[in-house]
């Protein structure tokens, strides 16, 4: 189910263009991760513009904020285009993500207080509803919030706003892969793993499952490129 993008954002209540841009720049960005927006495809500042009612310049900003982000690419009179990773890319982005992860792991293991140990194992205990209802879309969502849990954890603030970048670089892919057959299954699996670490205090055992629950290669890279194109489409309905 995709979330309905259709709506104004030109309300007073949002304020200065500056915020206008920032909610445009979201809801582009949520089009883009949950293929609404595919790799390649053009965006129109106009039409853009119409569909969320508000004038150009917002859309602009927006655009070029995405752009700063490497979610799109701004070409000389040719317009914007959501960007396209290779496979070589890809796989490079995944292994510097991992070890984001799991170094933000590792300090989670020893940081993280009782606090956040409970909220930990509630977005934990939420993807396992999502898992459990085979709705690779809320697993997602769900997922995400594990996630930041993790990174919240580690108690350094320039490693979550490295982490919290790529991630977000990453987010399409990261959702695709969702949809490989079973991988719902086994990333519950590796989040259990991961908790059990973490709640334990092994920072050492946390960041080695982190790094393989992350990382993209042999089988599991050829799968998730083989069905790129099928996901693609799936993704867009």
């Amino acid at each position: 189910m995709k979330p309905d993008n259709k709506r104004s954002i030109a309300d007073p209540a949002v304020g200065t263009t500056r915020n206008r841009s920032a909610e445009l720049r979201e809801a582009i960005e949520e089009m883009i991760a949950v293929g609404q927006l595919a790799p390649g495809d053009h965006l129109d500042e106009t039409l853009l513009a119409t569909r969320f009612d508000v004038s150009r310049t917002p859309i602009r900003e927006a655009l070029i904020q995405l752009a700063s982000m490497g979610l799109i690419k701004m070409r000389p009179r040719r317009g914007a285009v959501v960007a396209e990773i290779g496979p070589q890319q890809l796989v490079e982005m995944f292994e510097v993500m991992a070890e984001f992860e799991a170094m933000c792991g590792r300090l989670a293991a020893r940081r993280m207080t009782p606090a956040e140990h409970k909220h930990l194992l509630a977005t934990h205990h939420a993807c396992e509803k999502a898992r459990d209802a085979k709705d690779p879309d809320a697993y997602f969502y769900k997922n995400e919030a594990f996630h930041d849990a993790l990174y919240n954890g580690s108690h350094n603030a320039f490693l979550i706003e490295q982490a919290r970048a790529l991630h977000r670089r990453l987010r399409p892919y990261r959702r695709l892969q969702l949809r490989v057959r079973d991988r719902i299954t086994t990333s519950y699996q590796e989040h259990d793993a991961v908790v059990r670490a973490i709640l334990a205090g092994d920072g050492e055992t946390t960041a080695a499952l982190l790094r393989g629950h992350i990382m993209i290669q042999g089988q599991r890279f050829a799968d998730l490129i083989a069905s790129l194109p099928q996901l693609m489409h799936d993704g867009a309905q």
